[in-house]
């Protein structure tokens, strides 16, 4: 068990690498725990999720298709899903899909956990206002997260999926899909949006540190939009239709994380102002 937790103000460099060490413990064994239950649940996580943006009936397929008629692009989400087959070349590469798939699962699935466990390691170092002004951290850090994952799964993913499962170079090549290369393909779309819209969060502690303003953010902006754009081109099919719809909502963050910048600011500065004031 655990040892009692010390003042943070009198524990050694050791102390505190124990403390992180059962933080750490205990985060694992949500993941396996939850990982455990997901591969219990073999027929629904790979059927229904992980091959769900294969089906020709996903619905971002169906909208996909009304929105390019909308707009007036090519139709080609039009003919439902993408037509190739998911292969194991490789004797035990079901099994070991279905063991990483279910760690997988546990990490996403127990991400709130995770912050938890973490928070608590990091708030006995805060001062008690800086942990009153950070309360809600976990709620705010996981609706982000699970927004982005959501938006990894039902628009990065088929896009990706769409476009690189049925481009051909010739007739004569057929596209049979190695199962490690699809669900790491749809893994890297959940995960990687996920992390991207932590982006208020990491800018409300950079503010909070005194690294990053307003002005350093606007200054920056270009430089921004580029490496969104960059960042887009990597997890998205190389069309430009794809970038862009991955590059929107980044960008938004970006501007919202402007404006959190602001807001801690002038909060900070009129505490400090009340705080200067004599009594």
């Amino acid at each position: 068990m655990a040892k009692k937790r010390k003042d943070p103000n009198e524990m050694s460099f050791l102390d505190h690498l124990e403390e992180l060490r059962w933080h750490l413990i205990r985060s694992t064994m949500a993941v396996v725990i939850i990982g455990l239950v997901a591969f219990l649940m073999k027929d629904f996580i790979f059927d229904t999720i992980i091959f769900g943006p294969k089906k020709a009936d996903f619905p971002t397929y169906g909208m996909f298709c009304e929105l390019s008629k909308t707009l007036g692009f090519s139709e080609a989400f039009c003919g439902g899903g993408p037509n190739f087959r998911v292969q194991s070349r490789v004797m035990a590469g079901q099994f070991s899909a279905h063991i990483w798939t279910s760690i997988w699962a546990g990490f996403i699935l127990g991400f709130p956990y995770i912050l938890y466990e973490m928070w608590k390691f990091i708030s006995p170092g805060l001062y008690e206002k800086e942990r009153r002004n950070s309360r809600g951290f976990i709620l705010v850090a996981s609706l982000l997260f699970f927004l982005g994952v959501c938006f990894g799964y039902y628009i990065v993913a088929p896009l990706s999926i769409n476009f690189l499962g049925s481009y051909t170079v010739s007739e004569e090549v057929f596209n049979d899909i190695d199962l490690g290369s699809y669900i790491a393909t749809v893994r890297a779309s959940v995960i990687a949006c996920g992390l991207i819209f932590e982006l208020p969060i990491v800018i409300f502690f950079l503010t909070k540190a005194g690294l990053v303003t307003p002005e350093i953010l606007k200054k920056y902006r270009k430089m921004a939009l580029v490496i969104v754009l960059i960042v887009s081109a990597v997890i998205t099919p190389p069309d430009v239709a794809s970038q862009i719809i991955v590059a929107i909502p980044v960008l938004i963050l970006y501007q919202v994380s402007i404006y959190i910048s602001g807001y801690v600011l002038k909060r900070d500065a009129k505490k400090a102002k009340r705080n200067a004031k004599p009594s």
